[in-house]
């Protein structure tokens, strides 16, 4: 018997699970941005990635919202925008962005919902991470117009939600997510950072379909 010859494919298999769990280890430590467009369910699988694998919600809106109500010299900032209707300036977004950021202790994952939603703010979040030692990856929860459409209609009956029941207005929304976020995905799965999951189906079988990604 060759001992020798042996001993090296031990050797090379021994290396080759060791790569296998670093890599692992590494992908459960990654913070997740999470892509798709209205209707799609995204946060409805943010919700339960949030509670099933620990990571913590960073949403925009409600970020933007919870550092105007702190007090700070930032939120106050903020608070003089979101008061008067007005949209809050990308240099400022992207500053609340980077302090929600900072305040999380890096062993705490992130699940970014909402940003980035063009590409300013794709170079900007991306040199962000770098600069304080994230990784992440990105998933898109793919899902036609059309469907997209019905779904929130047929929402907007069951909930009685007025905002969601304009088609009209659903599809300018929708035009702002192609415009603008369509190309932020583009980089992203060119970087090969992205992975897609359909999201025709239920709501158990999206979800099924995420967790594979992250298990």
């Amino acid at each position: 018997m060759d001992w020798c010859h042996l001993f090296a494919n031990a050797s090379e298999i021994f290396c080759i699970v060791s790569l296998a769990e670093i890599l692992q280890k590494s992908l459960d430590h990654m913070d997740l941005v999470l892509f798709g467009i209205q209707g799609s369910g995204k946060g409805t699988q943010a919700k339960r990635l949030c509670a099933e694998f620990g990571f913590e919600m960073f949403e925009a809106g409600g970020e933007l919202r919870k550092i105007a109500a702190s007090g700070s010299k930032l939120g106050e900032t903020v608070k003089s925008f979101i008061d008067v209707g007005k949209l809050v300036p990308f240099a400022i977004i992207m500053q609340v962005v980077k302090e929600a950021i900072l305040a999380r202790p890096k062993t705490q994952k992130i699940l970014f919902d909402g940003i980035p939603r063009d590409l300013d703010q794709m170079r900007e979040f991306d040199k962000i991470m770098d600069e304080v030692g994230r990784a992440f990856r990105c998933i898109e929860i793919t899902l036609t117009e059309e469907e997209g459409i019905k779904r929130i209609l047929g929402r907007a009956k069951v909930e009685g939600r007025a905002d969601d029941a304009n088609e009209e207005t659903i599809r300018r929304r929708m035009q702002t997510f192609f415009e603008k976020t369509i190309p932020v995905i583009q980089q992203y799965e060119a970087a090969g950072k992205l992975t897609e999951v359909d999201g025709r189906g239920t709501v158990e079988e999206v979800y099924d379909a995420v967790k594979k990604l992250l298990s």
